[in-house]
């Protein structure tokens, strides 16, 4: 006698909660990736990349009740409901790590090593025509307090160089960090101050941050302040503050190799 197994039916749930985290993540590398050509507004990128991380959450949420279904009425379904689960949960990783350092840091998106007189950024037609016409505004003091106590370790830095040895080795430092050098002032004129603007790229999603960098003879030694801000949104998470690290980590690799 032959016995007739009848099969659990899968569960709808787990089946479209597969489909939304491959579609979702789908959108992600491509708005990851319009983002890094830059054939596009940033803005449309983001936009692609934000619908992504939505259907990630959607999908996640639908992975979730698929599992609770399985749980409860024995239907099939599980590893696609696992998979889905497991890929909207990568997806979501980072935008749950920029939510923790949005509450642990201010919102802040411009960082100096000088509080009390921050460097300016060039205002030439060549360097407005590379910031697509637009340069970081002034910040009020109670900001810089703010980036005072948030971190602490972003401070003027000095080189026991004359301030012509210190222009050269700041432009080394600037070549092998990648940045485009958009405009210069070199050392001269009555106060000797020199003056350099570049632009960097976040990164994840190749944001463009504007730097610059000052210059100040001393006795025997040049004293550099770097400002970096960022031309999108109103918190930086941290990475300005970590491009004027790596700006002094590599500018001191530089000193060494002399």
């Amino acid at each position: 006698m032959r016995r007739l197994m009848i099969e659990e039916p899968y569960s709808q749930l787990a089946l479209w909660s597969r489909r939304l985290a491959i579609f979702a993540s789908t959108a992600v590398i491509i708005g990851l990736g319009l983002a890094h050509s830059h054939k596009i507004e940033i803005e449309s990128a983001l936009s692609v990349l934000g619908a992504g991380l939505i259907l990630a959450c959607v999908a996640l949420l639908l992975a979730v009740s698929a599992l609770m279904v399985i749980w409860d009425e024995g239907r099939r379904g599980l590893g696609q409901a696992l998979s889905a689960s497991l890929i909207a949960g990568l997806l979501l990783c980072l935008p749950a790590y920029l939510a923790l350092l949005a509450f642990q840091l201010p919102i802040l998106n411009d960082v100096t090593t000088d509080l009390s007189d921050p460097p300016s950024f060039s205002r030439s037609a060549s360097a407005l025509a590379q910031r697509s016409m637009e340069t970081p505004a002034d910040r009020p003091q109670t900001l810089r307090e703010e980036q005072r106590r948030a971190y602490p370790d972003i401070q003027p830095i000095l080189l026991d160089l004359e301030i012509d040895e210190a222009w050269r080795l700041i432009k080394q430092t600037l070549a092998a960090l990648g940045w485009r050098q958009i405009d210069q002032t070199p050392p001269g004129g009555r106060t000797g101050i020199a003056h350099l603007d570049a632009i960097s790229q976040s990164l994840l999603l190749a944001l463009p941050q504007d730097l610059t960098i000052r210059l100040k003879p001393l006795v025997g030694q040049t004293r550099v302040d770097v400002r970096s801000a960022s031309r999108y949104g109103r918190h930086d998470f941290g990475s300005n503050a970590d491009q004027i690290r790596r700006f002094a980590a590599e500018l001191q690799n530089q000193l060494d190799a002399r």
